[in-house]
Parts: structure tokens; C-alpha cells; sequence
């Protein structure tokens, strides 16, 4: 950065930071914030398919199922160890909040946070059976694939890195749970899949956020974001319309 350059310019013609001691403010309550909401949905995400695990259709399932729990928690203390670097209390963390919390089924919060933690609001609703499982996984896996894709270039470079490793195993996520939906729709259960793909369809569709302008400028001209919202939903959109068409469902309108 030129010396006679402003943190807030340099951010606004693509700079980067490192260092927890280089970050503003407004730019460090916003990266907390992206930060806590994604350790947040893996931990809470974990410990709701921990729960799937023995209801698996076989060991190679639960295997499957098992390894998804151990990445996400994994992915989950990755980008912690960031949080620490801002201060965060990543000992205390993990183990003092209820992440297997859930509400009813039929609640309907759409975007709303839990009191307890920052996860998205799509991890407070239960899951259901292995199907259930499995749809949401594929919906919510899809959706995690997109999101970091463009959270990948964000500007703080630790996390940016961060994310870009993650990616990938998210993106297998998807691949895992898309297998499997082709599997249960050659199976009695296929005819209660479209109803399980009505459920989970606007719940994760919400954790796109909103379509706020103003908010998003925000964080462009930190180099925190780069693609709207509703571009990033059409791109799921997109993708996951496109696996249930080989399962012959339908995504919801």
C-alpha cells in the first residue's frame, strides 16, 4: 500500500491485509462476523448429521456420514484459529454452546438467527431420517460450494486461504449427498423425496440473505464481497435444479 493511500482505498482497488493489527474497525467486526457465522453453521451442521450417522443405509453410508461430520468440524477449527488471531476465545468456543439445539420441524424463521450462536438459520430446523438428511445435504452442500467460491477471494488473505481449502471438501460434500439422492430414488423412498425437497428448498435458499444493495457495497469496498446475492442464489439454483432433474424431482417454486 502507497504511504499516501487510506486503508479504506486500498481495499477498494482490490488490496489485501494480513495482519489482525492492519484491520479497521468496521472491517474487523464485519470479518468476525462472516467468520463466527460460518464456524457457527459447520459446528451446528456436524453435530445434526452426528446424529444421522447410525441411520445410514449400510457401513459405506455411515462412513460417508461420519467422514462429513469430522471435515466440517475440522473446517469449522480452521477458520477458529483465525477468530483467535482477533482475540476470539477459541478454547472455550467449541464446547459452550449448544449445537445440536434445534426448533420444530414446522417452525418457520426464515432468515432469523438462533439466540444461542451466529449459524445460519437453516441449521436450527431437525433433520429426519436419512433421506431428509440426504436432500438437505445436497441442497445445503450446494449452496456452501457457491458461497465459497466467492468467499474465497475475500481481502483479509489468511481467511481467503482458509476458504479456498475448504472449498473443495464442501464441494464433495455435495458430490456425496447427490450420489446418494440417485441411490434413495431407486428405492421405496423415492416418493417421499419431492415432499423433503419442498421442505428444505426456501429454508436454504435464505441463507443467501437478502437482496440488500446498500449492504452489499459495504462489503465490496472492504473487498469482503464481490458477487450479489441473487446472482450467487441463481448459480445454486442452477446447479442443484439440474441433479434433482436426474432424480426426476422438481425444485420448489
Amino acid at each position: 500500500m502507497a504511504d499516501d493511500m487510506n486503508i479504506e482505498t486500498y481495499l477498494a482497488q482490490g488490496g489485501v491485509l494480513s495482519n489482525p493489527s492492519n484491520v479497521p474497525p468496521r472491517y474487523r467486526a464485519e470479518l468476525m462476523k462472516m467468520m463466527a457465522t460460518f464456524v457457527d453453521s459447520e459446528l451446528a451442521g456436524a453435530a445434526g448429521f452426528a446424529d444421522i450417522i447410525n441411520k445410514g443405509p449400510g457401513i459405506k453410508a455411515r462412513i460417508a456420514a461420519a467422514k462429513i461430520v469430522l471435515e466440517k468440524s475440522d473446517s469449522a477449527e480452521k477458520v477458529l484459529r483465525i477468530m483467535g488471531d482477533f482475540g476470539a476465545d477459541t478454547e472455550r468456543y467449541a464446547d459452550h454452546h449448544p449445537w445440536t439445539a434445534r426448533l420444530e420441524r414446522d417452525a418457520d424463521i426464515g432468515q432469523t438467527r438462533s439466540k444461542h450462536d451466529m449459524r445460519l438459520a437453516v441449521f436450527n430446523y431437525p433433520l429426519e431420517g436419512w433421506a431428509d438428511a440426504v436432500v438437505m445435504n445436497l441442497l445445503m452442500g450446494s449452496a456452501v460450494t457457491v458461497q465459497l467460491q466467492e468467499l474465497s477471494h475475500v481481502s483479509y488473505q489468511p481467511l481467503a486461504e482458509a476458504f479456498r481449502a475448504i472449498q473443495p471438501i464442501e464441494a464433495h460434500h455435495a458430490e456425496l449427498a447427490a450420489e446418494g439422492l440417485m441411490v434413495l430414488a431407486e428405492t421405496p423412498e423415492a416418493g417421499a423425496l419431492q415432499a423433503l425437497a419442498d421442505y428444505w428448498w426456501p429454508r436454504v435458499a435464505a441463507s443467501f440473505g437478502s437482496g440488500s444493495s446498500h449492504k452489499f457495497e459495504v462489503l465490496k469496498a472492504m473487498g469482503l464481497r464481490h458477487t450479489p446475492n441473487a446472482e450467487l442464489k441463481a448459480r445454486w439454483e442452477n446447479t442443484v435444479t439440474a441433479v434433482l432433474d436426474k432424480a426426476g424431482l422438481k425444485p420448489t417454486a
